[in-house]
C-alpha cells in the first residue's frame, strides 16, 4: 500500500471539512425555513383568532358595527377588501 504523503492527507481532510461545512450550512438554512414557516403559521392563528373574537363581539352588539368600520377604513385600501367590509370606496 502506497504512503499517503502530508499534503495529501491534508488535502483530502480539507475536502472532507468542505462536505462538512456544505452539509451545515444545508442544516442550518433548513432550521431557518422550518423557523420562519412556524412563525407566520403562528401569525396567520393569532391574526385569525382576534379577527374571530372581533367579529363574534359586533355580532354580540359589544362593539358597535361602526366601530368596527372606523378602525377597517384607514387601513383596508384594496378595493376588494373594501367590498368585503361593506366600506365606501376610497377616493
Amino acid at each position: 500500500m502506497p504512503k499517503v504523503s502530508e499534503r495529501e492527507r491534508i488535502a483530502a481532510l480539507e475536502a472532507k471539512l468542505k462536505q462538512l461545512k456544505v452539509v451545515q450550512q444545508r442544516k442550518d438554512a433548513r432550521a431557518r425555513t422550518v423557523e420562519s414557516r412556524r412563525t407566520r403559521r403562528e401569525e396567520l392563528r393569532r391574526k385569525i383568532l382576534v379577527g374571530a373574537i372581533v367579529l363574534a363581539k359586533v355580532e354580540a352588539g359589544e362593539i358597535e358595527e361602526k366601530t368596527l368600520k372606523q378602525w377597517l377604513d384607514p387601513a383596508i385600501t384594496m378595493p376588494e377588501d373594501r367590498a368585503l367590509f361593506q366600506l365606501d370606496d376610497q377616493a
